[in-house]
């Protein structure tokens, strides 16, 4: 995606009364990179955060260089540079970087997430409740983040996330997408930048059984 087509999809996602956005780098080239965040970080408000991620694409040494080259562009953090599970190389880039350092949604339970913090190999965490381990798992590794005062998010199923992350202590981000939205009674209500997780107990999710029909692969 060109920076200028990049800025106009960020723009638009804004619409939504969103607060943060996250982009996805890993462009062939740092300039490229560059010309992305800065783009964006344009022409989003100073009150809108930017966060960047990479899915695990850069070497060490080249996440050391675009990390150091991002962190005067006005990010808000740097998720996933390296292999998640290289904790000493993600301990190298926390160290060298003012750029705070998030990683977590590959955590394959909360004893992921504690060795991952006793290893300094990042300075913030975003399990994934799928691999977290569930409702305990996730309660478990929030435990263990607030013990450290590390801020905790959340990756994707926000229909869930919402509620976990509200008794999360160090709740930070929800990472909002709306796919379950077709296939839910009520998708979740977006407000003032804000999540309005339902008051009812359970999961929050009641699933539309005609739409789960209609869209199920035969």
């Amino acid at each position: 995606m060109s920076a200028p087509a990049a800025a106009d999809e960020a723009e638009r996602l804004l619409a939504g009364g969103f607060e943060a956005v996250k982009l996805r780098l890993g462009y062939p080239t740092l300039d490229e990179d560059l010309a992305v965040t800065r783009a964006v970080r344009h022409r989003l408000p100073d009150s809108v955060d930017v966060m960047v991620d990479y899915n695990q694409a850069l070497s060490l040494d080249d996440a050391l260089a675009r990390g150091r080259a991002l962190q005067s562009e006005g990010v808000a953090w740097l998720e996933e540079p390296i292999r998640h599970d290289d904790h000493r190389g993600n301990a190298a880039i926390a160290r060298a970087l003012d750029l705070p350092l998030q990683i977590g949604e590959n955590f394959n339970g909360p004893h992921d997430l504690a060795l991952a913090l006793d290893a300094g190999a990042c300075d913030l965490v975003m399990p994934d409740v799928a691999r977290i381990g569930g409702v305990s798992g996730w309660m478990q590794a929030a435990a263990t983040a607030a013990a450290r005062g590390v801020p905790m998010s959340s990756h994707l199923m926000p229909e869930l996330s919402g509620h976990l992350l509200a008794a999360t202590p160090t709740c930070h981000w929800l990472e909002y997408v709306d796919w379950a939205d077709i296939l839910v009674q009520e998708p979740l209500r977006i407000d003032g930048g804000r999540a309005i997780v339902a008051d009812r107990p359970g999961a929050g999710i009641v699933w539309d059984e005609a739409a789960v029909a209609h869209h199920r692969l035969a």
